[in-house]
């Protein structure tokens, strides 16, 4: 059996173990509000526009001729993102009126 001495040692690692790893969850925990980390709906692609905001668009848009001019001009602007982010050359309000432009037509 270990002694007292021992226990309180391995007690005391287990404590500083522990409190890594709360620190380490509640990183990532932090990174999940991110919106880089969410997961969109199924069916669906996840645009940023020049202001930062989210769009999850239905891949059956992604076909269309705005869509397709968008992704070229966003390109021809950025590049290709070595982080995965498309991102395309427009503003919230514009990407708005396109998608409800889009869902008019698709429906």
């Amino acid at each position: 059996m270990a002694s007292a001495k021992r226990l309180a040692q391995l007690a005391k690692k287990l404590q500083r173990v522990e409190a890594l790893g709360r620190k380490r969850l509640t990183v990532s925990a932090k990174e999940d509000q991110d919106c880089y980390s969410s997961v969109p709906a199924k069916g669906h692609c996840v645009m940023y526009m020049v202001d930062g905001t989210r769009f999850e668009v239905p891949l059956e848009y992604l076909s269309t001729t705005v869509f397709g001019e968008l992704l070229r001009m966003s390109q021809e602007e950025f590049g290709f993102a070595s982080d995965g982010k498309i991102t395309l050359p427009c503003d919230a309000a514009v990407m708005e009126y396109a998608m409800y432009l889009l869902s008019r037509v698709h429906c």
